[in-house]
Formats: C-alpha cells, structure tokens, sequence
C-alpha cells in the first residue's frame, strides 16, 4: 500500500493538482475536524464505490491510518482499484504536522 505524508497532501493540494481526498470516518468523527474532501464512512466504501474516482490520485484518510489502509487493500484486491494512497499518520497526523485541529 501506498502512503502520501502530510508535507506531500499539503504541496499537492497547493500546486492545484487534480487529485480527491476521502475521509473514511464516521460522521461524528468528521464533524468535530475535517480537512475537506467526501465524507464517505468506511461501512458505505462499497456501497458508494461509484464516487471515488479512477482517473485521478485518490488520497483517503482516516484518525490515524489503519481504517484507510484497510479500506485500499479491499478496494486494490477486490474491486481493481490501482494509485490509491492512504494518509500517513492519519487526520491526527495533519493536526500535528499541518493545521491545529481540534478532533478531540
């Protein structure tokens, strides 16, 4: 699995390249904090398989990283889906490194 840091999300949000972000949370989690993107919670990833886009770097997030992970590994094994990254270090991660958030 691929990862992207947040140094790396941050230059390529800045360069307005054509990219999507998707947030793996549960609503709850992206109501407190949110860095943008399509809320689409984990449990709906398959359901909602027609939103995320193949054509572009498709970068998902979630708290820390372990559900984003998952989630790619059965989009890449089971549905065919190639480029797929996953946040490193997750949304506690950007908080950190990026922009204070309060996802307490």
């Amino acid at each position: 699995m691929t990862e992207i840091t947040c140094a790396e999300l941050r230059k390529l949000r800045e360069s307005g390249a054509a990219h999507q972000v998707i947030d793996v949370r549960e609503p709850y989690e992206a109501e407190a904090c949110s860095i943008g993107g399509v809320l689409i919670p984990m449990g709906e990833v398959i359901d909602r398989i027609s939103e995320i886009r193949r054509d572009v770097p498709v970068i998902l997030h979630c708290k820390s990283g372990n559900r984003s992970a998952a989630v790619i590994q059965a989009l890449e094994s089971r549905y065919g889906f190639s480029g797929l990254m996953s946040l490193k270090g997750g949304i506690l991660a950007w908080s950190a490194e990026v922009e204070p958030l309060n996802c307490d």
